[in-house]
């Protein structure tokens, strides 16, 4: 704040008057905030007490609910609401700090900030505060230790500060520049310079950074350069305070008059839509502090230093009656604030003492607020006790009384041998990235712990695996240091940004194979790995392609669309961008905790097991419910052909399994209910004596459970102990399991039962075991005690439990047989003759046997807070399709990473870092029971008139024309195509410590608006597609330099534009994919890849690339049209339209150049002179009064020659 139009008497204040106040001969100071407070000897207040002991407080109306002296005769400098906690911080002119818990106004903590200098404004972070004066800026914990102090040159005098982020700060002051500092290394960043000296108060929106100035202006500068983009000359005289809140800025100062500066009591108000002044508002009271308080309204509080306080809107008139006034024990308030929750605000005056008023008898200062910690006395004689078998113990805890006798630890040096401590290991991370240069090491710092500071720890007792604060816990807890090393393919993996994105990625090094990876930068996509278990399901793959409705989000369809693009991929990486949008959408996902946000799913907070075992329920169930619903929708024509009756659907026929579920009460009433499940929950023994059990035997107990529970019954007409038993009627084509390992009893039963079986082989075998590599005739006989598996080396059989087969039968008796199945057994042991098949088989004799088909898994990596993986057992009909050949493999799927893996390492399960998820059994030659046809339910009628989302919209406004029947593309017909973008999440980047940026995380961008062009014809270049896509997600940036959307253009209410959903508008250009066109572009690849649409490259004629030589820069459209077809285009804004019937001219002048692509040597010297003539422009079109067509230029002349 300014202070020119202050009382001229408080600029005598000095901080030696501090020891020569008395508060009782003040003339100024009211007697009655001294009550019951005790002075010092030399007059200084050890506790502040409130005056009132109660008071009437009037909900939703501001009164005073307490007054407390802060610092007595000491002016108030500076108030400040905490922001994380419940209290109160002042600063006073004496450069003393207070801060005060909860509303009664407790002292908290109360410390000396500066000797000399007043404190100008104080900012609270999540650690301690930050509190400037002068020229130095300091940050102290909240008890009053100091973090860091930070001095500024001795020139500077800083006024304001603001937090940009978590760890930038921006400081101004009177001289001509802003300095950045950051916070976690506490230096300076930048310095930007101000061309209007004296920047006094910073406020930030998520468009400007505001900065009001001493001269009496405001200027509006840029997020990320700190450029003026606006400034607004409010105050002929000086500012005194503004604020910012929506699309308005209101500001108060002083005015020039004859006779100097006088207070202005007109209010500039800006609109920042239109950047100009709308009408002032005349207020009642001397303004020196304003601050928006928007409840209901976006009101405005006034506050004049008198203690006047007038509340009003700013687009309004001011009432008198809305003013209230502030009993101040001195003369003048220097302060105001305002809590984050609106509920409370603080004056502060000229003679120390803070006054709360408030809208409620028990305000909060914050939505939600942590909880404040407050010192304990030393409790001496509750001590907990100490382990002498700690070796770090330090033994200074041990209370001891002075005593002059002999200790025990005085021991005689003859009986001591040194035993340093031993140095903590070397991080794992820089082991793994170092670099070796002679016998000197290199790694970049893991920022794991502080610089040169190693802590030293007590041993942790075992942490529960339930406590899931920590993800990369491993499930029987952690030690100081992992002995456990993750396997460098089963890491987390990470896309690496540059300047072009991701075409310089190199895809390949990480899946050598023809199937198709998922990126993992998209919002929850931590289900990638299900997502490829469920395509490489042949029967799920082919029946959901089939699937399609008329909900705008509908999971099928969008994974159907998903699955497409795996199918069509050579070993490029697909996103599931859609389907996750799709999947945000879905009120059941959300409830279920599903929807991760980008801080969680970053930090990896939360289970990542449970978190994908939740989400293979919903996603089995969701799609069930999808694909119940049969009626084939108008809109979509061609959808028809259902594979299942009226009360099931295909999901329920493979997942769904029919159960019995009795309940036996012990007065002997029976209750019966059929019901079905879509998966199975593993449940554990409770032996704790070592048992070994079979996975059959605990597969059986899960599928059949019986267990004791309090149930209604009828007869008895209470609630009564009943048994209830589950039985099965009916076993699914699709077994799958859900293994829930979420603890150290379930990862200690599954690390038992491993070593138990391995044991058991090696004591079958004996010495033999010792042994790695085995003849051939021994390998026939090792497997485990149950006959299920088969290896070569003894080291496969470890962390094995799992087996590859297992076999199921129906008992006449509604009982079912589960035990495990290895390869050599057949069925004609029950009695079948050999010569018949399995499918036969098993239709006589009720046998299934069941093979292993997937894992997923959860891999605990300290390092990158824990990953999810699956290993999918790939068929032969996927191997046909993209290879050419026919044979199963095991692959692990790590999101992009691909790669073959031996089929025991599937099954594999290191319970440290390993733990299993999800199970997917199928039953032997399951793609026989089903059709496996794909129809392509997408229909030429999608291309045909359809009626807008926009309520507004009309006929007049209409930007293309719809095909006609006799207009439906062939194969081979050209469409241009544009589309245009906002975004979504911006982009996140960090700078390197060589100036150059690191992006970490790309923005997230959605498609707006597509436009198609008809390619030839006579109506070519008019559109016949020119969609606006409606959006339910927040836009941050609708880039509508870039893309000529404007906000309102996307809203159904509003929009005056042909709106319809992005399914709607996928399905038209899906059609055009499929018949066969070629679509022709200007950046087409980031096109597709935003639609997230798979293209063939041999129907995609992009004029970035046509029109570009190797290792040389991409050239814009703009530059293109100019310089070829003398068009001018994408003036102030783009247009779709225009863009996609330019690179349709240009493609057509390519064709003329090249002699359609006969003579490349002559179209070389077309693209050379192409790339002189932008060297020399700069690549910038020319203004009109400059040279208007590159036609006259030398260089094109040789162009016209060819």
């Amino acid at each position: 704040m300014n202070f020119e139009g202050l009382d001229p008497g408080l600029a005598e204040f000095s901080p030696a008057m501090h020891s020569t106040l008395d508060p009782v001969l003040d003339a100024h100071l009211n007697p009655s905030l001294l009550q019951n407070v005790e002075l010092d000897p030399e007059g200084v207040a050890l506790e502040a007490l409130p005056v009132q002991e109660s008071v009437h407080i009037m909900e939703g109306v501001y009164s005073e609910l307490h007054s407390v002296v802060a610092d007595v005769g000491v002016p108030v400098s500076v108030s400040h609401f905490d922001l994380h906690e419940e209290m109160l911080w002042v600063g006073s002119h004496g450069g003393h700090a207070t801060s005060f818990f909860g509303p009664a106004l407790e002292r908290y903590s109360s410390f000396q900030v500066n000797g000399s200098d007043d404190i100008r404004q104080i900012q609270s972070l999540e650690n301690g505060i930050l509190f400037l004066t002068k020229n130095n800026l300091k940050y102290m914990a909240r008890g009053g230790l100091i973090i860091f102090d930070y001095l500024l040159d001795e020139s500077e005098d800083m006024h304001s500060l603001l937090l940009t982020d978590n760890n930038t700060l921006l400081v101004g002051g009177l001289q001509n520049h802003v300095l950045e500092i950051d916070l976690n290394t506490v230096q300076e960043t930048q310095k930007y310079a101000v061309e209007t000296p004296g920047v006094t108060i910073m406020r930030q929106t998520n468009r400007f950074f505001f900065c009001g100035h001493t001269s009496g202006k405001v200027s509006l500068r840029d997020l990320r350069s700190f450029k003026v983009e606006h400034e607004f000359d409010a105050f002929s005289g000086s500012l005194s305070d503004f604020d910012v809140h929506g699309n308005l800025l209101a500001a108060c100062g002083f005015s020039s008059r004859l006779t100097g500066l006088a207070c202005d009591r007109f209010l500039k108000v800006y609109d920042l839509r239109m950047m100009r002044a709308i009408t002032p508002l005349q207020v009642h009271v001397d303004p020196a502090f304003l601050r928006f308080i928007p409840t209901y309204t976006s009101r405005l509080a006034i506050i004049s230093q008198s203690g006047q306080c007038q509340f009003c809107e700013p687009t309004g008139l001011a009432n008198p009656a809305d003013i209230f006034h502030v009993n101040p024990v001195g003369p003048l308030l220097m302060t105001f604030d305002v809590s984050a929750s609106k509920q409370a605000l603080a004056f502060g005056d000229s003679e120390g003492c803070v006054h709360l008023w408030t809208d409620s008898p028990e305000p909060s200062f914050n939505p939600y607020s942590r909880e404040t910690e407050f010192a304990l006395p030393c409790l001496v004689d509750s001590l907990p006790p100490l382990d002498w078998n700690q070796d770090l113990l330090p033994l200074s805890l041990i209370p001891v009384p002075l005593t002059t006798d002999t200790l025990l630890s005085d021991w005689p040096a003859a009986n001591s041998v040194p035993a340093p401590r031993r140095a903590p290991p070397v991080d794992a991370e820089i082991l793994r990235t170092m670099k070796k240069v002679g016998f000197i090491g290199y790694a970049p710092n893991p920022r794991t712990r502080l610089r040169n500071q190693i802590p030293y720890r007590l041993k942790e007792s075992d942490h529960e695996f339930d406590n899931f604060s920590q993800v990369a816990e491993s499930p029987t807890g952690r030690e100081e240091e992992p002995l456990h090393t993750v396997s460098k393919k089963y890491r987390k993996v990470t896309i690496k940004y540059s300047k072009l994105g991701l075409e310089d990625f190199d895809f390949k090094h990480y899946n050598k194979t023809l199937f198709a990876g998922l990126e993992p930068h998209i919002p929850n996509a931590y289900c990638n790995c299900m997502i490829q278990v469920l395509y490489f399901l042949e029967p799920v793959r082919c029946l959901i392609q089939n699937h399609l409705c008329q909900k705008e989000f509908c999971l099928a369809c969008e994974l159907g669309f998903l699955f497409h693009m795996l199918d069509l991929s050579r070993g490029d990486p697909c996103q599931g961008s859609n389907f996750l949008r799709a999947f945000r959408t879905i009120p059941e996902a959300s409830a279920l905790g599903l929807i991760l946000a980008d801080s969680d799913e970053a930090s990896g907070k939360g289970s990542l097991a449970r978190l994908i075992q939740r989400w293979n329920r919903f996603i089995l169930t969701q799609l069930h419910q999808d694909m119940q619903e049969l009626e084939v929708p108008q809109a979509y024509r061609g959808a028809g052909g259902s594979f299942c009756s009226s009360g099931d659907s295909v999901i329920g026929q493979l997942f769904s399994c029919e159960m019995e579920n009795c309940s036996l009460c012990r007065c002997g009433s029976e209750t019966v209910r059929a019901s079905s499940t879509l998966l199975f929950t593993l449940s554990y023994p409770e032996d704790k004596t070592g048992k070994n059990y079979d996975f059959a035997q605990v597969l059986k107990r899960s599928i059949c459970l019986e267990q004791n529970t309090q149930a209604w019954c009828d007869n008895c007409e209470k609630y009564q102990p009943t048994i209830q038993t589950r039985n099965i009627r009916h076993l699914p084509d699709i077994l799958v399991i859900n293994c829930e390992v979420n603890s150290s009893k379930e990862a200690d039963f599954w690390r038992l039962q491993a070593e138990v079986a391995f044991k058991i082989a090696v004591k079958k075998f004996g010495g033999e075991m010792k042994s790695k590599e085995f003849a051939l005739a021994d390998r026939k006989e090792l497997r485990s005690p149950e006959g299920f598996l088969r290896c070569s080396s003894i080291e496969e059989l470890k962390n094995v439990w799992l087996p590859f087969s297992i076999r199921m039968k129906m008992t006449k008796n509604k009982g079912l047989d589960v035990c495990n199945w290895a390869d050599e057994h057949e069925l004609s042991s029950l009695g079948a003759p050999s010569q018949w098949g399995p499918a036969r088989a098993e239709e006589e004799h009720g046998v299934y046997v069941y093979d292993l088909m997937a894992t997923v898994v959860h891999i605990r990596d300290s390092r990158t807070g824990g990953s999810l993986v699956a290993h999918i057992k790939v068929g032969e009909t996927y191997h046909q399709r993209k290879e050419g050949v026919t044979h199963q493999q095991w692959y692990l799927f790590n999101d992009f990473l691909i790669e073959p893996i031996d089929k025991y390492e599937a099954v594999q399960f290191d319970m440290n870092w390993k733990v299993p998820a999800i199970l997917y059994y199928v039953k032997r030659n399951l793609n026989s029971r089903y059709n496996l046809n794909i129809k392509n339910p997408i229909e030429a009628s999608v291309l045909l008139a359809e009626a807008s989302l926009a309520r507004k919209q009309r006929k007049t406004h209409t930007t293309f024309i719809p095909l006609m029947l006799n207009e439906m593309p062939q194969v081979g017909d050209l469409v241009g195509l544009d589309a245009e973008f906002v975004t979504l999440n911006e982009e996140e980047a960090e700078l390197r410590s060589d100036g150059t940026k690191s992006t970490i995380k790309p923005s997230q961008m959605s498609v707006a608006r597509i436009t198609c062009v008809r390619g030839q014809g006579p109506n070519e270049g008019i559109p016949f597609i020119d969609d606006y896509i409606s959006t339910q997600e927040q836009v941050v940036d609708y880039l509508t330099q870039y893309s000529g959307i404007k906000p309102g253009d996307l809203d159904a209410k509003i929009s005056s534009k042909h709106l319809t959903t992005l399914k709607s508008t996928y399905l038209k250009l899906r059609f055009l994919i499929d018949i066969g066109v070629k679509f022709v572009g200007h950046g087409l690849q980031k096109d597709f890849r935003v639609i997230n649409l798979m293209v063939p490259k041999d129907q995609v004629l992009d004029t970035v690339y046509l029109f570009h030589m190797p290792r040389k820069r991409m050239i814009s459209l703009r530059f293109l049209a100019w310089y070829f077809l003398d068009l001018k285009i994408q003036g102030e804004t783009h247009d779709s339209i225009e863009d996609a019937r330019t690179a349709l001219q240009l493609y057509r002048k390519y064709l003329e150049l090249s002699k359609n692509g006969t003579e490349p040597e002559s179209f070389h010297k077309v693209l050379k002179g192409l790339y002189e003539k932008g060297r020399k422009m700069d690549w910038k079109v020319p203004e009109p009064e400059s040279q208007t067509s590159p036609k006259n230029a030398a260089v094109f002349s040789s162009v016209l020659a060819l």
